[in-house]
């Protein structure tokens, strides 16, 4: 539990001294529920246990959102699709969810977009009432979302949708090729920063007293006969050949929320002959970034192809286009886009684009792995979005499937499962817990002007850091009065500022490079040169709060550079297996390479 004596804001603050401390927490202390895993469903989970008084730890291999929970379309959704499928019970649920987090939870961080659902264009069966049909039928289906939010939705935070002509929907998407649309529906969806949501979980569920710690990687179960008593954890922040880098974390309950990861722990369970009771598979969702010029339109695309659907999404200065829908079965950690997957998107986008994109507009590029239910499906795009909740062993309590939007109803189900060998536990109550930075958000956005004045700071900068970090942008703007350095721009990245990498690395729990430039920002995905003009200042910056000699901040830079390079390369490959190859060429700067015995390579051979 929290010191009532501290503030909410100064208890999340996730310091390199918090994380010290938590640590010794780790190898001392027993949890009533450790949480393994540090992306959405995780943290979430952690804030769920946390929030009800228990006393809670959190464990993350690598970074917070490290793997799937930073590489998604950015969309807080109710699944419009899933309407079709008359999967109407998905729908209910995730728009009730969208609306809690854009009124109540995180409304500094999930925000109205637009998108049009063109009606296609042709005459197509019966002519003139062909025609009319499809818009009824279209139109039946978002009206039947905004119903569901309206309706069932705990608040819906988002406008009613609306019919536009041939020619309003080219006023609106100017790009949109006149013949292949007939008119289209505007309707809106909950966009967000899917890795600083995360962080922004983590923190709150610190700010409730949970140890939470990344770069702590779950190496295999503690047991005492056939019950789950713990974990084995190594720091993967320990120097080379420390005695007491690996150590035990005692639990009441262990929960296991590692996503694609979920065989694995299957794996520390083989010697004693159970199953998970669930499978998982990985499907590969690749995603292209282009500049904001490259497309004119003031609203999102969602588009039908052969095998799913294909989202025009605009991201600040920049659009997101995506998503592909495919079966993955090589590296998990680094799932790596292929020419083949970017040829398809450009192929789907152009079909209604007035000017064809080509590899030359392309910025940046994501992949990343939904974990699925696995069934019976040969393919992705059919097996199941649901979560399920299983217990293979006394003790252990597993999650996974779902959808991102939907991850408080997931660790809430996850935590009422451990609940049940706990005693007597309250119910959840993180349906009216806001997280850190949307208390007074409503307020302090009113006032950002008089806010920016007193600060010496322009309302557009305030605006950016509202929207990103909501009324927690106080911190940084103290760090800047403090050293009035820190608001100068990052170099190679005008729309952020050197104050946010120092804030990352000083409450945010940022340890390496990589954490700043791909997750804590976006400058990984959103300038062309995807971070490497950026790593030398963003190093020095980080080095300030962590410490760092200037050999540690060439080897950060270094890996850096090398993980760019490596993702550029496998995007040239012509298939998965390939890009896959491509892309381990860099290795992680966490030393997991010390798990496959190889050697950390020189300096000269990671600048190479």
């Amino acid at each position: 539990m929290r010191d009532p004596s501290v503030s909410r804001n100064v208890a999340g603050q996730l310091s390199p001294a918090r994380r010290a401390a938590d640590l010794r927490r780790l190898r001392a202390e027993r949890f009533d529920v450790l949480v393994i895993g540090g992306g959405v469903t995780g943290a979430g989970a952690a804030l769920d246990a946390a929030s009800r008084g228990l006393k809670v730890a959190l464990v993350e291999a690598r970074d917070f959102a490290a793997g799937t929970s930073s590489r998604s379309s950015k969309l807080i959704h109710g699944g419009l699709r899933y309407l079709e499928q008359l999967e109407f019970h998905l729908v209910h649920e995730a728009l009730t969810e969208r609306g809690l987090l854009a009124t109540r939870l995180a409304p500094h961080l999930v925000r109205p977009v637009p998108f049009l659902v063109p009606l296609p264009a042709g005459s197509g069966a019966g002519g003139i009432p062909g025609r009319a049909w499809r818009r009824a039928y279209y139109g039946l289906g978002v009206a039947a979302y905004d119903a569901f939010a309206g309706l069932f939705g705990q608040g819906r935070g988002m406008p009613l949708h609306r019919h536009l002509t041939r020619e309003g929907a080219r006023r609106l998407f100017p790009s949109l090729r006149p013949d292949v649309t007939a008119g289209a529906i505007r309707y809106y969806d909950g966009q967000v920063d899917d890795a600083r949501l995360v962080v922004t979980l983590a923190r709150t569920a610190a700010s409730q007293g949970a140890a939470v710690v990344t770069s702590a990687r779950a190496v295999g179960l503690v047991r005492q006969a056939r019950e789950v008593t713990g974990v084995r954890v190594r720091d993967m922040e320990a120097p080379a050949g420390a005695p007491d880098a690996e150590f035990e974390v005692r639990a009441r309950t262990v929960i296991g929320a590692t996503g694609v990861w979920s065989d694995d722990m299957s794996r520390m369970l083989g010697d004693v002959g159970l199953r998970p009771g669930m499978r998982v598979r990985a499907s590969k969702g690749v995603h292209l970034v282009v500049p904001r010029s490259a497309i004119t339109g003031e609203a999102g695309l969602i588009l039908r192809t052969a095998s799913s659907v294909l989202f025009v999404i605009p991201w600040g200065g920049h659009w997101i286009i995506g998503t592909t829908d495919t079966d993955w079965r090589l590296d998990r950690a680094h799932p790596a886009a292929s020419a083949r997957d970017i040829d398809y998107l450009l192929d789907q986008v152009n079909t209604v684009l007035d000017r064809p994109l080509t590899a030359a507009d392309i910025e940046g590029v994501y992949a990343g792995l939904r974990p699925l239910l696995s069934g019976e499906a040969d393919s992705t795009s059919k097996l199941s979005r649901e979560h399920a909740v299983v217990e293979p062993m006394l003790g252990l309590v597993l999650v996974a499937g779902g959808k991102y939007t939907t991850y408080r109803v997931m660790a809430a189900d996850v935590v009422d499962r451990a609940a049940r060998r706990l005693g007597a536990v309250r119910p959840s109550r993180t349906a009216d817990l806001p997280l850190l930075g949307a208390d007074g958000y409503a307020s302090t956005w009113r006032d950002r002007a008089d806010l920016a004045r007193r600060h010496g700071v322009p309302v557009g900068v305030l605006e950016h850091l509202l929207e990103r970090y909501g009324t927690l942008a106080t911190d940084l703007l103290a760090l800047i009065d403090a050293d009035p350095l820190l608001a100068s721009p990052l170099a190679g990245a005008p729309e952020y500022l050197a104050a946010e990498v120092t804030y990352a690395a000083r409450a945010e729990g940022a340890l390496h490079l990589d954490d700043v430039l791909t997750r804590r920002t976006r400058i990984s995905f959103e300038t062309a040169h995807r971070g490497t003009e950026s790593a030398e200042h963003a190093a020095e910056l980080m080095g300030a709060v962590l410490g760092w000699d200037e050999a540690v901040r060439a080897r950060e830079v270094a890996h850096y550079l090398a993980r760019v390079a490596a993702e550029r390369q496998s995007q040239r490959m012509p298939d998965d297996a390939t890009a896959d190859a491509a892309r381990l060429g860099a290795l992680d700067v966490r030393g997991f390479a010390a798990d496959r015995g190889e050697e950390e390579p020189s300096q000269d051979a990671l600048r190479a």
